[in-house]
């Protein structure tokens, strides 16, 4: 990677997350843009641009939704399933600032639909969305589960917390593709007329006056802002609330690739099976081999 180009990701903000609330409106938001991260992600497999574009919308709604965890370890879980379409599996995971994804797809059912057709409907088929919330210190688990309806991954994740959690919220994303080169971008903004974090949320409508004047600020945001090279995050939400009393941000959070395919973790996994079953598993060497789908290196594990 070129010292000019490492330049630009340090002032654009690739591959970070900016965290923002107004207060006096009772909202909070996220602004992601991905880039060397999100390329990375993809490069581990040879992806057809459709599913390469429904990866990095997964990526960046998982950023998104992740970066509203504030416990250390905690983990957010972004899975989609189907039965007959052409995508029958998309999972991605956001764990303290690491992001990964993986698509599983049937090259003859996709080759079926219609040149550029990227909707749900077409890549799915009927399917539903599960957002799962673990939480370290308590070992809490907390999952909704909705239907893949609409015609992005983003709306589905709209209805996820309208119905799940019952907070407006709005998001966008875009995605751009230049060969080899792809970013993505997002922004998510929900309204807390309790006020900020962990105050009660079931009153939350959606025709609060606040909400209503957020959305549309909000909503006003161009595909094209959020995956602008040279406009950095701050910028982006200065132009979007410019006009608010205040506007308060984080220190920006950094993004990677993470993914957890070592010989340790995959032992780990591994101690829980019966000594039958690992017999099975293990090769002429006596070594289990594990792909990991996520990076797609094969480990062979000694257990």
């Amino acid at each position: 990677m070129s010292e000019e180009y490492l330049i630009q990701i340090e002032e654009t903000g690739f591959d970070r997350v900016l965290v923002f609330t107004v207060p006096a409106r009772h909202a909070r938001g996220r602004v992601v843009r991905l880039g060397p991260v999100l390329e990375t992600v993809l490069s581990a497999h040879d992806y057809p641009d459709r599913i390469r574009h429904l990866l990095a919308e997964a990526l960046v709604l998982t950023a998104l939704m992740g970066s509203l965890l504030k416990e250390q370890g905690a983990q957010l879980t972004f899975q989609a399933q189907s039965e007959g379409g052409p995508v029958d599996l998309l999972v991605c995971d956001y764990r303290d600032g690491q992001v990964r994804g993986y698509v599983r797809h049937d090259e003859t059912l996709l080759a079926g639909i219609e040149d550029g057709d990227v909707s749900l409907e077409a890549l799915f088929g009927k399917g539903y969305l599960a957002i799962t919330f673990d939480l370290a210190v308590t070992r809490e688990r907390y999952q909704g589960v909705v239907p893949l309806e609409g015609e992005s991954l983003a709306q589905a994740c709209e209805s996820y917390f309208a119905q799940s959690e019952q907070v407006p919220t709005l998001i966008r994303v875009a995605v751009r593709s230049n060969g080899p080169r792809c970013v993505a971008g997002g922004l998510l903004v929900q309204h807390l007329p309790e006020g900020e974090d962990g105050k009660a949320r079931l009153h939350a409508q959606e025709d609060h006056p606040d909400w209503t004047h957020v959305s549309i600020m909000a909503g006003s945001v161009r595909r094209e802002e959020l995956v602008d090279p040279v406009l950095n995050l701050e910028q982006l939400v200065w132009r979007l609330f410019h006009e608010e009393e205040e506007v308060r941000v984080e220190p920006l959070q950094h993004l990677e690739r993470g993914c957890r395919c070592t010989v340790e973790h995959y032992r780990s996994v591994l101690s829980r099976f019966a000594e039958e079953e690992l017999a099975e598993m293990r090769d002429e060497d006596g070594l289990i081999p594990v792909d990991c789908a996520f990076c797609s290196k094969i480990l062979r594990i000694p257990a």
